[in-house]
């Protein structure tokens, strides 16, 4: 009997367990699912930072690109992708810029884009340097030169030092990303252009795209040499984050243009002109304070030849003398001349891309002599006009005796009635001259 009732309470415990052991495996089951899509995750979205270098390469753009290099590698982005449209910079920014993307552990693409756009002079030495460059269809690379600060081509020892530097920068570059370093020798020593065919013929670039999506479809997979090593480039499913300019870089590559630099520095010395033309007017001065600033700022960020800026300070000098100084348009036409010629050599470089423009020099000079002429005008007037009001207005003017004058009376002038004496007694009603003022006293005498 007991042995039964020890069977029933097996089968009773047997039963009850049973569910769990149930639950157990299920459960089991559901682990071993998580850890096969632990395994076999969803494949995330790639990280594409994009931005855009278009048109001459300066501080701000190097400070740019630096920026976004950093930004790139502290968010862990799969590529940073410049889209680039250049006719070229200045030395300083450029190699700055070509530092940061070999520097770079997140793999750099240079994209010589839209249709028609150029990677010429800057933009060499930026491609060569980016892990993976392309090129839209239409577009050209190319005329890397490296020329002296007067724009001529550089034949002396120091210049070859430094033509030599630059040539092996490029082949450098050239090696490092398994591009043709013949071809980048040849951009920077004798000036040839590539079009996008055949740069791509020759293994200056890695391939053309049509627009960003063939691109970014292209280059899936490729393994590129980066800080960190070896790394294969991601772009499935591409996510883009474009890197836009702050307030602050887009006011600063505005004002860091040569043709900009060269205007806020006109305006600047045509504010002060203006200001000692007619002092206490403030807002003249003011704005030329404002915008001289602005324009130092600009000098620094670009290579300046002092001569020209030196013959543009002449010229605000000769303005300034035209308004004090009786010359019949001479010292105007002096400081037309002289900022003229200053324009065009205040940039220290060959490129017309990079100078201040010719059409922007002639209309600014045209026009500062334009105004300064007319200041002198109403100067040279003012100077000549009789008085219309105040103590000096009213000698010369005419007037009516209200009151006998004997030893005093009262004369009508210009609306308001004077005490007034005369040599002579001048009976009422008679017309009479004012000759002098003496206080609240005018001295009149009788009109003929």
């Amino acid at each position: 009997m007991m042995s039964k009732n020890v069977f029933i309470v097996l089968i009773a415990m047997m039963l009850m367990l049973s569910p769990a052991i149930r639950t157990d495996t299920l459960g089991n089951d559901t682990s071993e699912a998580a850890e096969t899509e632990e395994v076999f995750p969803a494949e995330r979205p790639s990280e594409i930072y994009v931005m855009t270098i278009d048109g001459a390469i300066g501080t701000v753009t190097a400070d740019r690109v630096i920026d976004a290099v950093a930004q790139a590698e502290q968010e862990r982005a799969d590529v940073l992708l410049i889209l680039m449209d250049t006719p070229g910079g200045f030395n300083d920014s450029f190699w700055a810029i070509t530092k940061a993307l070999m520097n770079s552990s997140v793999p750099s693409v240079v994209y010589v884009y839209p249709v028609g756009a150029r990677a010429t002079s800057a933009g060499v030495y930026i491609a060569y340097s980016a892990h993976i460059v392309a090129m839209a269809p239409s577009t050209h690379i190319g005329a890397a030169h490296v020329v002296s600060g007067s724009g001529q081509p550089m034949d002396s020892v120091l210049t070859e030092k430094i033509m030599n530097d630059a040539v092996a920068a490029l082949r450098g570059m050239a090696e490092r990303h398994g591009r043709n370093a013949e071809y980048a020798e040849k951009m920077a020593r004798e000036s040839i252009s590539l079009t996008c065919s055949e740069a791509l013929e020759n293994n200056v670039i890695n391939l053309i795209a049509e627009d960003i999506d063939e691109l970014l479809e292209e280059i899936d997979g490729l393994e590129v040499n980066t800080a960190l090593g070896r790394r294969k480039v991601r772009t499935k499913n591409p996510v883009q984050t474009p890197i836009e300019k702050t307030f602050i870089q887009s006011l600063l590559e505005i004002i860091s243009s040569p043709n900009v630099a060269f205007i806020l520095f006109s305006l600047g010395g045509l504010g002060l002109v203006l200001e000692l033309y007619n002092p206490g007017a403030i807002l003249p001065g003011v704005v030329g304070g404002i915008c001289l600033i602005l324009a130092f700022y600009s000098f620094r960020t670009l290579p300046i030849n002092y001569a020209g800026l030196l013959l543009i300070i002449f010229a605000i000098i000769l303005f300034i003398l035209e308004v004090k100084v009786v010359s019949h348009g001479l010292l105007t036409i002096g400081g037309v001349v002289s900022i003229i010629i200053g324009g065009m050599m205040l940039i220290d470089t060959a490129d017309p891309d990079l100078r201040v423009s010719r059409s922007v020099v002639i209309i600014v000079a045209v026009f500062l002599g334009a105004l300064v002429l007319l200041a002198f005008t109403l100067a040279f007037k003012a100077r000549i006009t009789k008085p219309t009001t105040g103590r000096e207005g009213l000698i010369g003017e005419t007037g009516m005796v209200k009151e006998r004058i004997d030893t005093s009376g009262y004369v009508l002038v210009a609306g308001e009635l004077w005490e007034a004496y005369a040599d002579e007694p001048i009976e009422v009603g008679e017309q009479v001259m004012v000759t002098e003022v003496d206080n609240m006293r005018i001295r009149v005498k009788r009109k003929s």
